[in-house]
């Protein structure tokens, strides 16, 4: 069994899914009167992003933005859904969150839209929606450490009931020889 694990770990298997932190889909891309950054962390159900907002040079983020994110899968099964994204208080950063619904994992159209009295602009890019962790195989790797741990308990445990058999039969052999060299003399 530890043999076929340690094959498999070793063996290549191709990153399809994503898993971990949120990551950009569209980086420092003027759009409407602003620069913005999208990020995504789009798991099947709900998907989060983050539109970090900056000015133009020698401009300023207007007051009366409004983001609002657009959704649909690339086979155009459904259509396109849009979710208004709320400002959030940052320290040092104007940013929006807005949380949309997937069905289903696949590759997924995504339209952010700009709003302003400064102006309108529209982008568009598209990502692959994963489920969220490791799909069915979350509980064997999570479980892994402590089947390991559990592993060194045993194989420590049973080391020791051999060493505490070996030194009883050690005494036990070893008490008769004495016992009968007392008696002959």
């Amino acid at each position: 069994m530890g043999a076929v694990v340690a094959l498999r770990l070793m063996l290549p298997a191709p990153a399809s899914a994503h898993n971990g932190p949120p990551f950009p889909i569209i980086e420092n891309q003027k759009v409407g009167p602003c620069i913005v950054a999208l990020w995504t962390h789009p798991d099947v159900g709900t998907g989060a992003f983050y539109v970090f907002v900056t000015p133009v040079p020698g401009g300023a983020v207007p007051n009366d933005l409004k983001i609002r994110i657009g959704v649909q899968p690339l086979t155009g099964r459904l259509p396109e859904t849009f979710y208004e994204a709320q400002r959030v208080k940052s320290r040092g950063q104007v940013q929006y969150n807005a949380q949309a619904a997937f069905d289903r994992q696949e590759l997924w159209r995504v339209h952010l839209v700009v709003k302003s009295a400064q102006g309108d602009g529209e982008a568009t890019t598209q990502v692959l929606v994963t489920p969220p962790g490791f799909g069915r195989w979350d509980l064997l790797f999570f479980l892994l450490p402590f089947l390991f741990v559990a592993f060194l308990w045993f194989r420590g445990i049973s080391r020791l009931k051999r060493r505490r058999t070996v030194q009883l039969g050690k005494e036990n052999s070893a008490v008769p020889l004495a016992g009968k060299a007392e008696r002959v003399n």
